[in-house]
């Protein structure tokens, strides 16, 4: 008989099985979700060999979890070939505890001039105030480049594959061998990549994930994680976990569980949907350019096809150079089956213009055109299509 945690089983497979009891066990599917504040000690001395444990997967205190984030916890770092993973609140909240758990007054920080905006704003806020310098580096930088720009007190190289809003591949193994010549410590955000990118294999020390993405996969949850491959990277990360407070819901935890169980066939859908509109897009006279590291067009695809095993559903859309921001934001506005909203990896289609939204300091931000970010659902990909073309056919002539 097949041991379910056997990880040569394929990923399908794992996620329907990872964090159950199992197949054959009298009672519900799915686990129940566990939630609380205090917990309860048969004696002092119990309380006391929990309090020191308390980075490993032990009852201590709400904060600290309970079963239904363990069962989290486990698979994520199953997923990005990890040993340890801390659920932290929001995706944001996972990009903020490793900076400031790596990162302390009179560092300094590499992050890639493409880096998700919330990013930048921590950088350039309270990591200043709390006297950590960062420094944007182009996202396209080779190992000379990169060289070049390490300081004695460069900490952490922070990477983003693919950057926000303009998707470009990173040269991860690259970066990796000079930061870690340097002593520094390189931290990635997965969130893009997900199990099509494994980190540790190339170098990262510290992967981060929005699991409200393709995780959660319905747009009605909002955690993050922090996941590590050593021992000495998970008591610094789960010791800043600890000391900012940092938590999880267990509703939301059991939701993301769920979520997991359908995670391959929906990922693996949506991104067989995305490369379908994104090809029926770069055949159309309105556009520019895509913005896809899965299509042969991509400058980085060469990277793309050595490091990842697929691609999501997220891309852009650059149009010509004729176009206005307005009449990209004319196009979003005339859509009838793309919502217009933040976040991404649920269910629904997905649709915003991102040129207002590029800040570039590191290098020229300039795309050809204005830029639209599209996210391509579950929908059947003719209506898609469909609805795509009726709003590129309002542009001007």
């Amino acid at each position: 008989m097949a041991d379910r945690h056997d990880k040569s089983l394929g990923f399908s497979t794992r996620m329907s099985h990872h964090g159950r009891a199992g197949a054959k066990v009298h009672g519900f599917v799915n686990p129940p979700v566990h939630r609380g504040s205090t917990v309860l000690f048969p004696d002092c001395g119990s309380r006391k060999a929990a309090a020191k444990q308390r980075y490993e997967q032990v009852l201590t205190y709400g904060t600290a979890g309970g079963p239904t984030h363990h069962m989290l916890e486990d698979m994520i770092a199953e997923i990005e070939g990890g040993t340890r993973c801390a659920i932290v609140g929001t995706g944001l909240a996972a990009v903020m505890v490793p900076l400031l758990a790596y990162l302390k007054s009179g560092d300094h920080c590499l992050m890639p001039d493409s880096v998700y905006g919330p990013a930048r704003n921590l950088a350039d806020g309270l990591m200043t105030g709390f006297g950590i310098e960062t420094t944007y580096y182009d996202p396209c930088v080779d190992e000379a480049g990169l060289r070049a720009l390490m300081r004695p007190n460069t900490k952490v190289v922070y990477t983003e594959s693919p950057g926000s809003h303009t998707f470009e591949v990173q040269d991860i193994p690259a970066i990796a061998r000079v930061a870690h010549a340097a002593g520094a410590k390189v931290l990635m955000d997965n969130t893009w990549g997900f199990h099509n990118f494994q980190p540790f294999v190339h170098g990262v020390d510290v992967s981060i994930q929005a699991l409200t993405k393709y995780a959660a996969g319905h747009s009605d949850v909002l955690l993050g994680s922090v996941t590590v491959n050593n021992p000495e990277d998970w008591s610094i990360v789960k010791g800043a976990v600890i000391q900012l407070g940092q938590f999880a819901s267990a509703d939301d935890c059991w939701l993301c569980l769920r979520g997991l169980r359908t995670l391959p066939v929906r990922l693996k859908q949506q991104a067989e949907n995305g490369l379908v509109v994104a090809r029926w897009l770069e055949s159309r006279p309105e556009v520019l350019r895509l913005l896809h590291p899965a299509l042969p067009s991509h400058p980085q695809h060469a990277l793309f096809a050595r490091d990842f095993s697929g691609a999501c559903s997220l891309f852009g859309v650059v149009l010509q150079p004729r176009y206005s921001e307005a009449d990209a934001e004319a196009v979003v506005d005339a859509l009838a089956l793309f919502g217009i909203g933040a976040s991404w990896g649920g269910y629904e289609s997905l649709a915003l213009p991102t040129t207002p939204s590029i800040t570039r300091t590191a290098g020229d931000p300039a795309l050809g055109g204005p830029a639209i970010r599209l996210h391509v659902g579950l929908e059947d990909t003719q209506d898609l299509i469909a609805d795509l073309a009726q709003a590129l056919d309002r542009l001007p002539r």
